[in-house]
């Protein structure tokens, strides 16, 4: 089975946000929390996941680093960039 991306998720306060997603985006996200829940056997609301697939997408956007570099904005951390 290959190495999911997502693994457990940590517990952290969170800041409620609501959206909208399009019908296939939310199939691909049940389907995703069932295969996580059959390797780890952690199941999960499939809506948990969007924090943590939103954190990995822009933690690994080298553009997006690039641009929150040179204009500084304000890290993940809270500090300066």
């Amino acid at each position: 089975m290959p190495k999911l991306k997502i693994g457990t998720l940590p517990d952290d306060k969170p800041v409620k946000v609501t959206t909208e997603l399009p019908a296939t985006v939310h199939r691909d996200l049940v389907a995703y929390a069932e295969v996580v829940a059959r390797e780890n056997g952690q199941r999960i609301d499939p809506a948990k996941l969007i924090a943590p697939m939103l954190a990995r997408f822009m933690a690994t956007d080298r553009g997006f680093a690039k641009a929150r570099r040179t204009a500084h904005y304000p890290t993940a951390g809270g500090g300066e960039g």
